[in-house]
């Protein structure tokens, strides 16, 4: 399965769980449907995945936690915030550079329409 079929599958699955669910919701409420509706359809997926730091020689556990990683090489960042902030994306670009994954996405829950709280990053550069 290409990168784009695998994003393409967890935009509507999220997308699935924000016309159930609507926005306002804590960012875990929408982790677990998230994480259980990937695994349904029969994606890999862990969550909370560490994210160790490599400084000096050594591995450093430095408490960075990928919300939930998706066939060992999508990173998802799950908010439910008023609006995504350079932090946000910040903090994606550290997950792929420090994990070597290609693509991160970051889903947004709180926003009347999903399509509008969803930024994709590749490469760390920043895609719609």
């Amino acid at each position: 399965m290409t990168d784009n079929q695998l994003t393409s599958i967890i935009i509507g699955e999220a997308m699935e769980i924000h016309k159930s669910l609507g926005p306002g919701l804590l960012e875990k409420v929408y982790q677990e449907c998230l994480f259980y509706k990937l695994k349904k359809v029969g994606l890999k997926v862990r969550k909370e995945v560490g994210v160790p730091l490599y400084f000096d020689n050594t591995y450093l556990e430095c408490g960075f936690r990928i919300d939930l990683l998706v066939e060992e090489r999508i990173i998802l960042e799950i908010k439910s915030v008023n609006a995504l902030h350079d932090i946000h994306l910040a903090q994606t670009l550290t997950y792929l550079k420090l994990s070597e994954c290609r693509i991160g996405l970051i889903l947004n829950f709180n926003n009347l329409l999903m399509k509008n709280g969803i930024k994709r990053v590749v490469n760390g550069f920043e895609n719609m």
